[in-house]
């Protein structure tokens, strides 16, 4: 039987390998979307400065401001990526579910993390090394290229996310995240299953949680939603969208 790692311990304090997923760090690296389609040369070579580990719930993986290790992989579970505030709070920058990455940017930068990741679930991540990533970055056109893609998607995200917080109310941030969560077949009628708590969802919104409950039960009130527990249903997509408190 494995043992799971101390809480809150650092990802420098696990030397042991923690095998969750029985399988080895080449074929859990080529599931993942950024790893996906490299060579098994490829695949080895990052394998090979990668590690595996375990976070508790609630455990906090690094704080802003400490120097980085490299990059992480989210196996399974969610991180949140978050900025303290001067009033003691937090703001939530990002929800890292699996086949997510994050600190990718830091690597090239060679500076502190700019924010603090916290799992906000029990989670399985892979820290796979700077060092190790420059050096396969190197010697792969592809990694490059899909490098380049993620961060640019996270860039675009970023600042979608800044118009939605900066220059829409409350009620229009929350139209808007509800309707970004419509499948893509544009159904009127849907399920958004909330991944994180409402809290974190309001956060990333830039609202008090008060203010997100309230919101939502404008849209239950107008009869465009449905609220039950962390799922809820767009009743009308279209009205939606057009709704003005």
């Amino acid at each position: 039987m494995v043992e799971s790692a101390p809480e809150r311990a650092h990802p420098h304090e696990r030397p042991e390998v923690i095998l969750e997923t029985r399988h080895p760090i080449a074929e859990i690296l080529s599931r993942q979307p950024l790893f996906r389609g490299l060579s098994e040369g490829e695949l080895g070579q990052i394998a090979a400065c990668t590690r595996e580990y375990r976070v508790a719930k609630n455990e906090v993986i690094f704080q802003k401001g400490d120097s980085p290790e490299g990059m992480h992989v989210v196996v399974m579970g969610q991180v949140k990526l978050a900025l303290p505030t001067a009033q003691g709070t937090e703001k939530v920058v990002h929800l890292c579910g699996p086949g997510t990455t994050f600190g990718e940017a830091v690597v090239f930068l060679d500076r502190p993390y700019p924010v603090t990741a916290q799992a906000t679930t029990d989670s399985l991540l892979l820290l796979v090394a700077n060092r190790g990533l420059l050096e396969a970055m190197e010697g792969s056109v592809m990694l490059c290229r899909k490098m380049m893609a993620s961060l640019s998607s996270r860039l675009h995200e970023l600042l979608g996310d800044m118009e939605t917080c900066m220059l829409r109310g409350s009620v229009q941030r929350v139209v808007c995240y509800l309707s970004h969560e419509a499948p893509p077949d544009g159904g009127n009628d849907y399920e958004v299953n909330l991944a994180a708590s409402k809290q974190n969802v309001a956060s990333r919104l830039n609202l008090a949680p008060e203010t997100l409950s309230r919101v939502l039960g404008q849209l239950s009130e107008a009869g465009l939603i449905q609220v039950k527990g962390r799922m809820i249903r767009v009743l009308d997509r279209e009205g939606l969208l057009g709704y003005s408190a």
